[in-house]
């Protein structure tokens, strides 16, 4: 279904991955696509591919600074796809292209910086890049480098993120809102960094676990990115046609997080992630999801914080304990430059 768009000129919410970007996308990018031949707008492509599924994905990453706590952006622009990859159930990477756009005058010892940092999340991946492109710009032309990344995977059966069915369980793998707090702190240095680190990491190996032990019972994945949970399970719920309820005491957080979210008056639940994942999982594969998850450095974190509902309105809402309250998405990224 094309989405009406009426905008004339790009602003910033169209890249914040939220109702906006949608928009835009289904207006100017699948304009010409019939809807029997878009199957979603999911964090890839699933080809046939003998007994398997091929599946594809490519992501562009202009993060400011390009160096964070706990990451840069080579190591994000490795992570974004390979987690985009296992977010479709293709944990068994093939390959991945890396396109880097430099502009005049860039440090070469921060390049070979981002570079090792991109081998290092290639080699937790079990990924490798086997080709790529490099351009330069002038001064002034592009800030300082762009990274654009394609990654390809293999699955046996491929995972959507709007297969939540009623009754299901909505897990996260980790705490909210590091990545997004922690490139806050850092760009408008704020001091805030002491254990604020951001959670960029590749989650190809906890999901391969998560399937392992959850089977079919697994009916949906996405990775909160831009826009964070709210946007990310908003969207979810939308394709599914459910309505999901959040259990605010059940969300989890670390202190730094709490923290600096307290601090500077940003809700975590916008905030981008880049090494979580949410997974909507049928409740007799609860525990042994949660099991699994806690088995894994990148899953000791996780919590169960919601559940999927039968409704005539696709909603996300928030029991707080005192009550419950609808969650919107927002056009705009709180944070911009962020991936």
């Amino acid at each position: 279904m094309k989405t009406p768009f009426a905008d004339q000129f790009i602003a910033a919410k169209h890249g914040a991955g939220g109702p906006a970007m949608r928009a835009l996308i289904g207006s100017v990018f699948l304009a010409d696509v019939e809807d029997s031949e878009v199957l979603a707008m999911d964090d890839g492509a699933a080809i046939p591919f003998g007994d398997q599924w091929l599946v594809v994905t490519t992501d562009a990453h202009v993060v400011h600074p390009v160096f964070f706590p706990g990451g840069d952006i080579g190591r994000l622009s490795v992570c974004g796809v390979v987690n985009d990859l296992a977010m479709m159930g293709a944990c068994d990477v093939l390959a991945l292209t890396s396109s880097v756009i430099l502009e005049e005058g860039f440090s070469i010892e921060l390049l070979r910086r981002i570079h090792a940092s991109t081998q290092q999340a290639c080699r937790e991946a079990g990924a490798k890049i086997l080709a790529g492109d490099t351009k330069v710009m002038g001064r002034g032309e592009v800030d300082q480098i762009v990274l654009s990344t394609t990654g390809i995977g293999v699955t046996r059966r491929v995972i959507r993120g709007g297969g939540l069915q009623p009754g299901d369980a909505v897990v996260i793998t980790g705490t909210l809102g590091d990545h997004g707090l922690a490139v806050l702190s850092a760009r408008h240095s704020l001091g805030l960094q002491g254990d604020l680190l951001s959670d960029v990491a590749p989650l190809n190996g906890l999901i391969r676990q998560v399937l392992l032990a959850g089977g079919a019972g697994i009916h949906a994945l996405k990775d909160p990115t831009r826009g964070g949970v709210t946007a990310a399970l908003s969207e979810m719920a939308e394709r599914a046609g459910v309505a999901i309820v959040l259990q605010q005491q059940a969300l989890p957080m670390s202190d730094a997080g709490r923290a600096a979210s307290e601090l500077l008056g940003i809700d975590p639940l916008s905030v981008a992630n880049e090494g979580k994942a949410l997974i909507g999982v049928h409740p007799d594969q609860l525990q042994a999801v949660l099991q699994a998850l806690h088995s894994h450095p990148l899953g000791q974190a996780a919590a169960h914080i919601g559940q999927v509902h039968a409704s005539e309105k696709p909603a996300l809402l928030i029991d707080t304990g005192f009550g419950q309250r609808r969650l919107f998405e927002k056009d705009a990224e709180p944070l911009p430059r962020i991936c």
